[in-house]
């Protein structure tokens, strides 16, 4: 029973670590310092996952709607928007806390010991619409509007913003490639500077880049309350005793607003209550609810 217990409670790890191998394992590509170019780069995985980067198998759909809406010949992607639709409609920001791999980097980071953890940020309210702003501004607006002679838009967060492409991306093809290291200047110091940035805060403060800067979680965060799998509170059995805010690093109040749009489905809130009042649409499933019944 403790060993059952034990792997649950590290089945998310592994489901991250799993994911990021199986999306970001094209070896021969880090080895060569080469983008890996295979048919499968046509397709978008849920997560965070740099086209650029020379492990990836599969493109990032942020990166991929930002190149539809820069293009000169389209300006709507019926794929992406759609991918977008059907992975939020189903999972929300499960894919945040399970899926994404710069999810997985920052969890990573915030368990490195001896430092001190930050809980609450200033004006982190207000912080947390800034993902809203960059979704609209930099990953829909500028590359829709502002073009270039050529008719071609940029894909402005991937280009100003976004960490993980330069971790999984930059600094792998920089460091393997000669030619590009006499190439880069102060855009691409821009960007590690913003990623030992993120780095230095994932330290201190848990997951900073999924609440304030991601354009994804922004619009995953928009399904929460919508999408098949959500969290519900049993009013009859929760006792409002603030155990599952306690020990959730995003801030939910699970016995309030369990759906809220900042909460990665990390299931924390779940293990936490002693009176085993939340659970997942999951349950509602054949043996689901036997089986939470005898754990």
């Amino acid at each position: 029973m403790k060993k059952i217990k034990r792997l649950r409670n590290h089945s998310r790890l592994l489901v991250q670590v799993l994911f990021t191998a199986l999306t970001n394992g094209y070896v021969i590509g880090f080895a060569r310092g080469r983008i890996y170019q295979g048919k499968s780069k046509r397709v978008c995985v849920p997560g965070l996952n740099c086209y650029s980067c020379p492990g990836a198998v599969a493109s990032c759909p942020i990166g991929s709607l930002q190149a539809v809406l820069g293009s000169r010949d389209y300006r709507f992607s019926f794929y992406v928007i759609g991918f977008l639709m059907i992975v939020g409609s189903l999972m929300g920001r499960f894919v945040c806390g399970w899926l994404c791999p710069f999810g997985l980097v920052q969890d990573l980071l915030h368990k490195i010991p001896f430092v001190k953890k930050i809980r609450k940020v200033p004006f982190d309210r207000q912080l947390r619409y800034l993902k809203y702003v960059l979704m609209a501004g930099l990953v829909i607006a500028l590359p829709l509007f502002l073009a270039n002679v050529a008719g071609e838009g940029t894909p402005w967060f991937c280009k100003l913003v976004c960490p993980a492409g330069t971790l999984l991306a930059g600094l792998p093809l920089v460091s393997m490639n000669p030619a590009l290291q006499t190439a880069v200047g102060l855009l691409f110091g821009w960007k590690v500077f913003l990623l030992v940035l993120v780095v230095l805060l994932s330290v201190m403060i848990y997951r900073p880049f999924c609440k304030y800067l991601c354009p994804l979680g922004a619009i995953y965060g928009l399904f929460n309350r919508f999408s098949l799998y959500r969290y519900e509170v049993d009013t009859g059995k929760c006792t409002r005793c603030g155990k599952c805010a306690r020990v959730c690093e995003m801030e939910v109040k699970a016995y309030e607003n369990p759906n809220s749009a900042e909460c990665i489905r990390c299931g924390k809130c779940i293990r936490a209550c002693p009176e085993q009042a939340i659970r997942t649409t999951l349950s509602r499933l054949p043996g689901r609810r036997k089986e939470s019944c005898e754990s």
